[in-house]
């Protein structure tokens, strides 16, 4: 890479240099919150249900009292609502929705920052890409040597590595992305099946018929 850069296309990889680092410090975040959260801790939901369900309420609050996981979290709730209020399910289901709702906005901080570098770094990128064609250009316009390719290979290769570095960016902030709102997505649908099994209970699976 050429050292003698304009400003303007050192501020473009300057940006791009803080684009990734904002990445990083996003997935490292997101990773450390749903470690904290209990993200994914779907065995422990799947206990409290079966004393739920099976008969054992008080073992079932209590291993959702001591849990640490959205999905015990949720279940606590619905469970001490229809506890509360025996009658009245759909009590324990807007207390489940609340509980929901709170985890669910926590697991979705943050998220448009990684949002915004999947849209700023291409870009950026290009910018960069422009401003360095023009300086090679520029600079080509005034040389005496007008017909010598060589005077416009490094501003063009030096031109280039923005695109490159910036669509960089932007895929691994984009696959990151994907992954996280796919572990956010999960963790909804298993919240809705466990409040709906809590209050309605399970459908009974059917064995297939014997073949005689």
């Amino acid at each position: 890479m050429r050292w003698d850069l304009p400003l303007t296309t050192w501020a473009v990889f300057a940006a791009l240099a803080a684009l990734s680092v904002l990445t990083l410090t996003v997935v490292i975040f997101k990773v450390a919150q749903f470690r904290r959260m209990g993200v994914g801790g779907h065995g422990l939901g799947e206990t409290i249900l079966n004393d739920w369900l099976n008969g054992r309420p008080d073992e079932a609050q209590r291993k959702a009292q001591e849990g640490h996981t959205v999905l015990s979290r949720v279940l606590g709730a619905v469970m001490s609502g229809l506890r509360a209020r025996p009658g009245d399910p759909a009590y324990g289901e807007e207390l489940a929705r609340q509980v929901a709702l709170s985890e669910l906005v926590r697991m979705g901080s943050r998220m448009r920052l990684l949002e915004a570098v999947v849209q700023m770094a291409p870009m950026l990128g290009l910018l960069g890409t422009v401003i360095g064609m023009i300086d090679a250009f520029g600079n080509l316009a005034l040389s005496q040597q007008a017909s010598d390719p060589r005077l416009l290979a490094a501003g063009i290769w030096t031109a280039l590595t923005t695109t490159a570095a910036g669509l960089s960016i932007a895929l691994i902030a984009y696959f990151v992305l994907a992954w996280l709102d796919g572990r956010i997505e999960d963790e909804r649908q298993s919240i809705e099946l466990a409040v709906s099994a809590a209050i309605h209970g399970r459908i009974a699976k059917q064995l297939p018929p014997e073949r005689g």
